[in-house]
């Protein structure tokens, strides 16, 4: 289903099954460390949701460095790190809301109006969030089919634009919902429009250096980073092309980050849905507009399918922006004339 590709491939296939097999469990563990990482931003205890994901990246290196020797196949000892890290993640968040006495109890109480409330806003929330992975997702199909590597060089250039993005987007948009939700919650309409501001000023302030450290720097970073073992040469120079096609997309991805929590905030979880399904679509439209003519001419199919998530990105952030105009929860700052 994800990597349709695969199939004629009997022995990578049934890797990637049993690989899967491994960290599909990852999948409820860093859920349920979502939903305390939730509850403690809600309290304003950021530090600690914050600091979590820190402990997937030790895993990882651990399971790299120390425990790979001891497997037959190494990326099994990677599988056991994320599945491993999802545990301590988890563990790690659960004094914290101890001391704050919000320890969940599992119980299922749909009569509550506060679970009904949840159950109605979460599902279009759910599918808003996840408009960017599910883009990720059919690339990785799409990119199945294409030459050998292409899958790699997409994940390798992904995780590098992703980083400016969890770094610094999502921490923001962490920040703001709380302070965005409390404003609505109290009707203090003229502090929503400047906190939303600050956010969009300070992304922009951070993403488009990013994009030009990205552009300018892609194959050195590719090579200091990952050049060793099995990764050619070639696989830099792909993977950096791809790269910058990503990092052309850097300030969309952060834009959307912070532009939907000013919908999310007044419980308008629609609104982002709507926006997400065009953007998807729009996706899929330009990932045959640009990879065929690209893999014709260039044999760089890849770098279409990146290409055309940049893009699609450009078109949810700009409707997103317009959706917030229109219903006059955002407005230009006087600072903007003076940005940066």
């Amino acid at each position: 289903l994800f990597a349709p590709g695969f199939l004629d491939q009997p022995a990578k296939f049934a890797l990637t099954a049993d690989l899967i097999r491994v960290t599909f469990p990852y999948l409820l563990l860093i859920s349920l460390t979502g939903l305390c990482g939730a509850v403690l931003n809600s309290y304003g205890r950021f530090a600690v949701p914050a600091v979590t994901p820190v402990f997937l990246n030790l895993s990882l290196i651990a399971a790299a460095t120390v425990a790979a020797p001891w497997f037959e196949e190494p990326a099994f000892a990677l599988a056991w790190g994320v599945f491993t890290a999802g545990v301590v993640q988890l563990l790690f968040q659960l004094p914290f809301l101890r001391r704050l006495e919000l320890v969940p109890r599992p119980r299922w109480d749909t009569a509550h109006p506060g679970v009904r409330q949840i159950l109605k806003l979460m599902v279009p929330a759910l599918f808003g969030v996840s408009v960017s992975q599910v883009n990720l997702l059919l690339d990785t199909v799409l990119a199945s089919f294409l030459p050998t590597g292409s899958v790699s060089w997409l994940y390798y250039s992904d995780r590098l634009a992703e980083l400016p993005l969890g770094v610094f987007g999502i921490a923001i948009a962490t920040v703001i919902l709380p302070s965005l939700s409390a404003d609505r919650a109290a009707a203090r309409e003229e502090r929503f429009t400047p906190t939303l501001d600050w956010a969009v000023r300070t992304v922009l302030l951070v993403a488009v250096p990013a994009t030009a450290a990205l552009l300018v720097l892609a194959e050195p970073i590719l090579i200091t980073l990952f050049q060793y073992g099995e990764l050619s040469p070639r696989d830099v120079a792909m993977a950096g092309y791809s790269l910058r096609a990503y990092a052309l997309g850097i300030c969309a991805f952060m834009l959307i980050k912070v532009l939907a929590p000013g919908f999310y905030a007044r419980q308008d979880m629609v609104t982002p849905v709507r926006i997400g399904i065009r953007a998807m679509v729009a996706n899929m439209v330009l990932n045959i507009a640009f990879v065929v003519p690209l893999m014709v001419y260039l044999d760089l199919g890849h770098v279409g399918l990146a290409l055309a998530t940049s893009v699609a990105a450009y078109l949810n952030a700009g409707l997103l922006w317009r959706g917030l105009r229109r219903e006059g929860i955002y407005r230009f700052d006087p600072a903007w004339r003076g940005f940066p």
